[in-house]
């Protein structure tokens, strides 16, 4: 409980250098930011220790209201990455919009060319351990990551995501209210 008031501390001190730093939300430290102005945080935001937020070239980050980011989580922004309210990413994710280009043979990756495409997390979305939110993935309201997916692609309302690539295994049905298989 001690720590959680001083990581609301935290948030009140850093505030100032956000795009946005809606309030009540804390964070833990260590927490490393770059284009911290370029990245606007809802109310009620809890981010747990070790978060890594970068923006680049302009890129945005939102985090909606009411989000919970667990430990060790990495998020990467040339473009817009959006979490949408209510969401929980646990520990160990990698959520961006950025691919680095790769083709050109003997040049280091790092110099070569990025690919910027956004990224977009539901509301109430639960992203499980391990997971990496590739460039341009778009998830619906209340989507699940299974632990250590791989997910790159749109993804419908309501759906149970898992895998390497990912791929949907479960879907909400609002007609029998029952979380059902899909078609393998």
């Amino acid at each position: 409980m001690i720590d959680k008031l001083f990581w609301g501390l935290r948030a009140i001190l850093y505030a100032p250098f956000f795009g946005k730093m809606g309030m009540p939300s804390y964070m833990g430290k260590p927490i490393f930011v770059k284009g911290i102005n370029n990245v606007f945080i809802g109310k009620k935001v809890r981010i747990f220790p070790h978060l890594r937020m970068e923006t680049q070239d302009g890129g945005s980050i939102v985090i909606h209201d009411d989000v919970v980011i667990s430990q060790n989580v990495h998020l990467t922004s040339a473009g817009q990455l959006e979490i949408g309210k209510s969401a929980l990413i646990l520990a160990n994710v990698f959520i961006t919009n950025i691919d680095h280009d790769y083709t050109e043979i003997g040049k280091h990756v790092v110099n070569q060319k990025i690919t910027v495409k956004n990224t977009f997390i539901g509301d109430h979305c639960f992203i499980g351990m391990g997971a990496a939110i590739m460039a341009g993935t778009t998830l619906g309201k209340q989507c699940v990551v299974g632990a250590n997916s791989v997910v790159r692609g749109t993804f419908p309302d309501y759906s149970v995501i898992v895998g390497a690539p990912a791929k949907i295994v479960k879907k909400y049905n609002p007609q029998t209210q029952v979380w059902e298989k899909t078609e393998a």
